[in-house]
């Protein structure tokens, strides 16, 4: 069987709201609509899987639209958005190939998700695609973590759960490996469905490499090589500037 070219598909896309849970009140959520407000609209939400953010602020009438590679979590998003008396424009690409048929004021790229790039070439013309997208003046933000410092271990693994409406149990058991060499992360996820203790249904998913890390600095040089000026870096999801040992923080970046 040919596996679809896009990661979020099957238990992972169908589980990707109910893991995370309530996320209303998310730091990011307001710190992302206080940009779209200093910089202006419309705004263009870069992997915007199923619309925790889009249809959020779409919903509070901005103008915005969204991006996506997976076409089951764009179909989640415009389900979602349905229920809600909403119907969300959105496109499926790759921010590496984007090409919409307009410009925007602000575009945010929240989760880490620019660090799926992990190319470094692709990074970089993900970067210039996204910059090509702005309007003068407009600007470019991005939640970015570092992923390991020296001494930080190389491997971990967590497990979740939550229970569907339907009263199966959905539980995730991820594992990634850190290697230095490359600054990217390996992953592997399993997901299953529990009904009465017993699994009736698995998947699993593998990525090598799955994630990019990035220092600050990193992410800082990646801006300014686009063409962004005025880069600054910002303490998590706040406007204090990022502290030196911050591996969580969020980078804004201004068009000519």
């Amino acid at each position: 069987m040919t596996l679809p070219d896009y990661e979020y598909r099957g238990l992972m896309a169908e589980a990707w709201d109910l893991l995370r849970g309530d996320t209303s009140h998310w730091a990011d959520r307001f710190f992302f609509l206080d940009l779209i407000h200093r910089y202006g609209q419309p705004a263009l939400d870069v992997g915007c899987g199923t619309g925790r953010l889009l249809l959020d602020y779409l919903a509070q009438g901005i103008d915005i639209d969204g991006v996506d590679n997976s076409p089951e979590m764009l179909a989640i998003c415009r389900r979602k958005g349905e229920a809600m008396g909403l119907t969300p424009t959105v496109y499926k690409q790759y921010m590496e190939h984007l090409a919409l048929p307009r410009r925007y004021r602000t575009i945010i790229v929240p989760s880490s998700s620019l660090q799926l790039v992990v190319d470094p070439w692709a990074a970089q013309e993900a970067m210039r695609r996204l910059v090509a997208h702005l309007e003068p003046g407009g600007a470019l933000c991005a939640s970015i973590m570092t992923l390991w410092r020296h001494g930080d271990p190389l491997e971990s693994t967590f497990e979740q759960s939550a229970q569907r409406p339907d009263g199966a149990t959905i539980r995730r058991v991820s594992r990634t490996r850190y290697d230095p060499a490359t600054a990217c992360e390996d992953s592997e996820d399993r997901y299953q469905v529990i009904v009465d203790g017993v699994v009736i249904a698995e998947e699993h998913y593998s990525r090598a490499p799955a994630v990019r890390s990035y220092t600050q600095e990193q992410v800082r040089t990646l801006f300014e090589q686009a063409g962004l000026v005025e880069v600054r870096l910002f303490h998590e999801f706040t406007f204090d500037p990022a502290a030196l040992d911050d591996t969580l923080f969020t980078v804004v970046g201004v068009t000519v």
